[in-house]
């Protein structure tokens, strides 16, 4: 929230129009904010429009239904109900939610494996594993790369897990959700479970159907009581006693 009014102008003229009375304001090197509260106010409210999830998923959902509504000559919203927004407060639970989606089309038994799941991230990262000829391009440039256990407490951007780890995650993970290959957990289950104190007998069920069990957050009952008491709420309902991780 610390960008400045030239900036919060520059990224809203990204996405929408500008205004005149912004531009006047900007290009005039003795303006100050007291003699222009009209023009504060509307930066201010531009400020808030670009932080807010709710906002960007009002004009994704418009820009979307115009171009579905042109194609299938047809009216209405393109999305049937309104979108969740969860925080996920841990590890664990930033696992369970990425398998979740990249699991999706094999859940839905729209393709058999990971690699044929189109639109997914796990998708591209296999793809891009695959057709590597360097160390260098070993993960796709269009989503978050995995940058290992070593980036806990560093700034650079980046998944702390390791790749292949996650990639046979959720090909584990894909072989016990999917309905026609219903198996038993295997006894060995991968060493980032342990390592990230998974619980082991509540984790397919997390993921097979994860907006379910979690409303407002996800999380282990810790996570869960410790976003609770920042947000100022007593707890962080669920919908289930389902626990992403052994507390």
């Amino acid at each position: 929230m610390e960008w400045s009014y030239r900036e919060i102008n520059t990224r809203w003229k990204q996405l929408f129009a500008g205004h005149n009375m912004v531009e006047q304001y900007l290009n005039d090197p003795q303006a100050k904010d007291e003699d222009h509260p009209k023009t504060i106010e509307k930066l201010e409210d531009w400020r808030k429009r670009l932080f807010d999830i709710s906002w960007f998923m009002r004009c994704l959902n418009e820009h979307i239904a115009r171009q579905a509504n042109k194609e299938e000559q047809c009216k209405g919203r393109f999305w049937e109900g309104r979108f969740k927004s969860q925080a996920l407060l841990d590890e664990a639970a930033v696992l369970a939610c990425m398998a979740y989606v990249d699991l999706n089309p094999v859940r839905a038994q729209m393709a058999d494996t990971p690699e044929d799941s189109d639109f997914t991230s796990v998708q591209l990262r296999m793809q891009a594993l695959k057709a590597a000829k360097s160390e260098e391009n070993l993960q796709p440039s269009t989503v978050l790369p995995f940058t290992g256990y070593k980036a806990h407490g560093e700034p650079s951007p980046g998944l702390p897990f390791n790749l292949y780890e996650y990639l046979e995650l959720v090909d584990w993970t894909g072989r016990c959700v999917r309905a026609d290959k219903r198996r038993a957990i295997p006894a060995n289950v991968l060493p980032i479970m342990a390592r990230l104190n998974i619980n082991q007998k509540d984790w397919l069920s997390v993921v097979k159907d994860f907006n379910r069990h979690f409303i407002s957050a996800a999380g282990s009952n810790k996570h869960l009581q410790q976003h609770a008491s920042q947000t100022g709420r007593r707890w962080c309902a669920t919908h289930s006693q389902l626990q992403l991780c052994d507390t």
